[in-house]
This record gives structure tokens, C-alpha cells and sequence, in this order.
């Protein structure tokens, strides 16, 4: 059986079948909008710790989740252990049930500050900062990739440093480094890496509806799946995997964005918005004009409007479900 419970150092999941931390996108009602629709855990966006030892307010911001989301997971990123541990044992990040700490981000500038996925080419570092995290008393979880440059096996290795060092589960993206979201999946590495070690291993890379997410975990062995840019363009990938009922953006769209106005604001809303409808878009006929209209639209009502007309119609291509 593909999809099934999950339990991560005694915390039961629904299924194994989960939303990646994005950075921009993976906020409150976008998270509740995937769980909705099957995803057994759903992360908050990456939160950086130095930013919360200085007290952002916007890091804060990112944090927020609703009473009713539970389990709770969000994504802590930086490279000074002394910080990161300080915040896992933060009062901000208390409500949470699982931390991951990003090892994976391959954007120049979280590299260039020794962050994300930095961290593979400083293993004793990356040691130090998950044993100092896992000190905190809370679940730690490690989000890294196969290596840094074609070529690199770094997967099992690493894995087997994560495992050593007190994380309780691991998620390998099969690609490196400077493959940034490209390319083919290293099936192999992330296969090594579930062999090596004794935690739930969770795949990343690539999964953008029922069939990837097969192939994933008969090419792998690995526990559990996780989905990032699919969830973007049609979040309805985790009923599909998950068998359940593939509500219609007509029916979804209008609850995020009153969700997202009603926390955010209105221009946050309406900016936000326009953005996530035109990821919805993909491969519609008539795109490029909806876009144009959509990002000229200066309110959530404009929004609203133009989205109900797009949605509402059923005729023409369908959302495509790969790439």
C-alpha cells in the first residue's frame, strides 16, 4: 500500500503524502486548503533563525497557524547552532510538532551565507547544528539533497550523519545542487539514503501527480513523499494520490482568497492571489490574456471576478498534470 499512516518519533500522520515548505507560498490557508484536499502534513514557510533571535516581526508572521491545523511542521534555516537551537526553544515555535532544518535551498544568496544547502559541504557544522536542535527536546527533521554538483553521492552519507546526530526523519530532493529544480531525479542516491539509516525517509523531486508518486516509491523504498511546485499549479495532486474528492478550483479558489484577506489584508491578498492564479492557469487555453488582465487587477474583488469567469468555465484545455 502506497499511501498510508506515517509515524514519526510517536507522531501519528495521516498518511504520508506531504506539502514541501515554500518560501512565499506555503502560508495559512494555502496549507489548509492542501491538508483539505489530502496532504497528511503541510509545512510553514522557512523561517530564518537569526531572524527570530532578532525579534522579525515578519518572521513571526510566517509562523502563524491556525488552532485547528495539527499536526503542525515548519522549516528553520541558518548556520550559527547557538541560534538554532535557541529557537527551537523559542516561544514561537512551541506550537509546533515537527522542525526541519533546511539543508536543501540551493538560491545563491542563502548559499553565499553558509545556509541551506552550504551545510552538505560543512558536515561537521550540519552535525553540530542538528545534535544542538535536537538537544531542545523537540522532533527534529533534516530536508537536504543528493549533493552539491553532478556527479556528488552524497545522499547515504549525509543521511547516516542526520540519523547519528538526533533527527527523526529525513527528506532527500534527487537532484543537486547546481541542478536547482531540473532535470532528472537521482532515483539511486535517495534509495541509498533509505537503506543507510533507520528514520522514515521522505523523496522530494519531481512528483506531479499519482503516477510520479508511484514510480518515487517503487524506485526508492522511501516512506513518504513530498510535494512542492506540483502543489502550486494544482493542489488537487493530493486527492488524486489520496482518492479523494478533486474539488474544482470554482470551488477552492473563492475560500483562499477569503482565507487570505480576511489574515493577510487586502493587498496582500489581491497580490498574492493574482500570483496563485495564474500558477492555476497552467495549461489553459487563452492563458497569457487571463494573466494580463489578472495582474492589472487592483483589488481582491477584481480578482474574485476575473477568477470566477476563468474557473467557471469548464470548456478548453484542462489543467495539465505534468510537465
Amino acid at each position: 500500500m502506497r499511501v498510508h499512516e506515517l509515524d514519526i518519533a510517536g507522531l501519528k500522520l495521516e498518511n504520508n503524502v506531504f506539502l514541501a515548505p515554500m518560501a512565499g507560498y506555503t502560508n495559512y490557508p494555502f496549507r489548509k486548503m492542501c491538508r483539505s484536499l489530502g496532504a497528511g502534513l503541510a509545512f510553514n514557510e522557512m523561517v530564518s533563525a537569526k531572524a527570530l533571535a532578532f525579534g522579525s516581526e515578519e518572521s513571526k508572521r510566517l509562523l502563524y497557524t491556525g488552532g485547528e491545523e495539527s499536526p503542525k511542521a515548519m522549516q528553520l534555516f541558518g548556520s550559527v547552532p547557538v541560534l538554532m537551537r535557541a529557537a527551537c526553544e523559542s516561544e514561537e515555535l512551541s506550537k509546533f510538532d515537527l522542525i526541519d532544518i533546511n539543508m536543501g535551498c540551493p538560491m545563491p544568496k542563502i548559499v553565499r551565507n553558509g545556509e541551506g544547502n552550504a551545510l552538505m559541504e560543512k558536515p561537521k557544522l550540519a552535525e553540530e547544528i542538528i545534535s544542538e536542535c535536537a538537544k531542545s527536546g523537540k522532533r527534529i527533521a533534516v530536508k537536504f539533497r543528493v549533493g552539491v554538483k553532478e556527479g556528488d553521492r552524497r545522499a547515504a552519507e549525509f543521511a547516516k550523519l542526520c540519523e547519528g546526530a538526533g533527527a527523526c526523519m529525513i527528506t532527500v530532493h534527487g537532484r543537486t545542487r547546481d541542478k536547482i529544480y531540473a532535470g532528472p531525479v537521482d532515483y539511486g542516491q535517495i534509495e541509498e539514503a533509505k537503506a543507510a539509516v533507520k528514520i522514515p525517509v521522505i523523496a522530494n523531486g519531481g512528483v506531479w501527480n499519482d503516477k510520479d508518486f508511484r514510480k518515487m516509491l517503487d524506485r526508492t523504498g522511501a516512506d513518504g513523499v513530498m510535494i512542492a511546485r506540483a502543489a502550486l499549479y494544482r493542489p488537487q495532486v493530493f486527492a488524486e494520490i489520496t482518492e479523494r474528492e478533486e474539488l474544482s478550483f470554482a470551488e477552492l479558489f473563492p475560500v483562499q482568497l477569503k482565507e487570505t484577506q480576511e489574515l493577510y489584508g487586502e493587498h496582500f491578498a489581491c497580490v498574492f492571489m493574482r500570483k496563485m492564479a495564474a500558477f492555476y492557469l497552467k495549461g489553459r487555453r487563452g492563458a497569457a490574456e487571463w494573466k494580463r488582465k489578472l495582474f492589472a487587477a487592483s483589488s481582491c474583488e477584481e480578482v474574485e471576478k476575473y477568477a470566477a469567469e476563468i474557473f467557471g468555465n469548464t470548456e478548453g484545455t484542462p489543467v495539465k498534470t505534468e510537465k
